[in-house]
């Protein structure tokens, strides 16, 4: 009776263990998709989100709205009712603000040069909690001629820990683009380890990496995915020696291998269209762009 008993029993829980097995493989990757306005730099706040929600968005970084680059003097939000009517438009339409895009440098040794970029970051890390809002982004950024290379990396690990310290008490975190002089792999976990602040992480803007250090991107992944919380996206091409930006999937980016790795990895974090027209207005409209970015991701992420 007793062995009957245990084969009924065991058996029981095989089953039990198989079915949570069969519903964990059915389970589907959900991706989260966003869009930086850095891509649609004449839209109104009010196309913004309408172009988010009829695209199958979920989120958008705010990278200047129209003229407007500092966010903190953007009409939209440089007073406390003017905020109320922006986070009701936001929840009306379904669609989360994800990141604030300053334009932090943290490269400056320079007393002044370093307060008025920390200053920056101070009211973008004040607006963002205001927003609910769990991120800003800031520059590592640059290895400036006045000043030694080390001297330009403890200034990033100096200014990143202070603007963690004045986060600490936020829900904010503020994250380290791998942008400008710092993307390779060994300066950029210098100075995110050395700093090691709970308020600190990474956006991972691979092809800003790629680009330069032509490093693989698995052996990337593997060293910087602890620390990242957010993922920048384009494609590109090179004709007559220069670069230039194309549609999602349509360049020579390793883009299918590196959705790969997040998708492998269980990344969570939004994944955010980066699509430069602001800075490059040759490039095709955000009418374009931004509808053709969310089907190619999830028709690249399914494939992965």
């Amino acid at each position: 009776m007793k062995r009957r008993h245990f084969l009924k029993h065991s058996s029981a829980g095989l089953l039990t263990i198989l079915g949570v097995q069969q519903v964990i493989a059915q389970k589907k990757y959900v991706p989260k998709l966003a869009f930086s306005t850095l891509g649609c730099p004449e839209w109104s706040f009010e196309k913004i989100l309408e172009s988010a929600v009829q695209n199958g968005y979920q989120g958008i970084e705010l990278r200047g709205i129209q003229k407007d680059m500092d966010l903190t003097v953007s009409p939209l939000f440089n007073s406390p009712s003017n905020i109320q009517n922006t986070l009701k438009l936001c929840k009306k339409a379904g669609i989360s603000i994800v990141d604030l895009g300053s334009s932090t440098n943290l490269h400056w040794a320079d007393a002044t040069k370093r307060k008025s970029n920390l200053d920056e970051a101070k009211r973008f890390i004040d607006l963002a909690a205001t927003l609910n809002c769990p991120y800003i982004r800031v520059f590592p950024n640059d290895f400036p001629k006045e000043q030694s290379r080390e001297q330009t990396l403890q200034a990033m690990i100096e200014n990143l820990v202070a603007l963690g310290n004045y986060a600490k008490n936020t829900s904010v975190k503020v994250l380290l683009e791998t942008h400008g002089q710092l993307v390779y792999v060994a300066d950029i976990l210098h100075v995110i380890q050395t700093a090691n602040h709970p308020q600190v992480g990474l956006i991972w803007d691979f092809y800003n990496m790629w680009s330069v250090t032509k490093e693989n991107p698995s052996e990337v992944y593997a060293q910087l995915a602890p620390y990242i919380k957010h993922v920048h996206l384009k494609d590109a091409i090179t004709e007559n020696g220069k670069e230039k930006y194309v549609l999602f999937g349509e360049g020579t980016a390793p883009v299918q291998e590196v959705l790969q790795l997040l998708k492998k990895g269980n990344y969570q974090g939004y994944y955010s269209f980066e699509w430069e027209k602001r800075w490059h207005p040759e490039i095709q409209e955000p009418e374009i762009a931004i509808p053709h970015f969310s089907k190619a991701i999830i028709k690249k992420l399914k494939e992965a």
